[in-house]
């Protein structure tokens, strides 16, 4: 299909009369892009999900989208007033319960780092977790599951392995060739600090 093709699909199918060629070449090359009836009337014109046409989301309207659900479809599986809902999608700030987060999750089929992101506490849990490979990990147990909702022997494992994943890099460089620079030492502690979360989820059981 041309942009002139898709731009009738929407118009015809849709009732999108503002839709031109130009609007979808516009789309193409990333100079604008399709809000929210834009994007559902696109996927629908194209045969494929909303998801299909985005990249990763990484926000709650973004997962929203990408299901193809109306902000009332999500307030209401997740339990929350409509208003509220839209204000916290507004600004990237989840409030609700541990309860409402889990109904969140399912109502919008996420897995566990993409509820931590969307809910605003991914740098909450960096931070935990640079302190549990740097100092005692079993200190953070408590503090890591209660913020993922999960048991505590459901992080310990994890915690764990991170802990030792880190200390044994940190020697590692400090071996090399008979005792590496300290600025070598601190680059690569620096990087695995920076991509904690990239480490972890990868060790936590389910976290899909």
């Amino acid at each position: 299909m041309d942009p002139g093709h898709v731009a009738y699909g929407m118009r015809a199918g849709y009732g999108l009369g503002h839709v031109t060629p130009d609007t979808v070449i516009a789309w193409e090359r990333g100079l604008a892009t399709p809000d929210a009836t834009e994007l559902a009337a696109l996927a629908g014109t194209l045969w494929c999900s909303p998801g299909d046409l985005m990249g990763a989301a990484t926000t709650l309207r973004e997962h929203r989208l990408a299901r193809g659900l109306a902000p009332e479809d999500v307030a209401r599986g997740a339990g929350v007033e409509l208003q509220a809902y839209l204000r916290m999608e507004e600004t990237g700030r989840w409030r609700g319960s541990p309860r409402q987060s889990a109904d969140l999750a399912r109502t919008l089929r996420l897995t566990l780092p993409d509820l931590v992101t969307v809910t605003g506490r991914a740098d909450e849990l960096a931070e935990l977790l640079r302190s549990a490979v740097t100092t005692r990990w079993q200190g953070y147990t408590r503090p890591v599951s209660k913020l993922l909702a999960v048991d505590k022997r459901t992080v310990e494992g994890p915690l764990r392995r991170l802990h030792e994943t880190y200390q044994s890099r940190m020697v590692r460089t400090l071996s090399w060739g008979g005792g590496a620079s300290a600025d070598a030492s601190g680059h690569a502690g620096r990087d695995f600090l920076d991509r904690i979360l990239d480490h972890f989820w990868p060790l936590l059981p389910d976290a899909s």
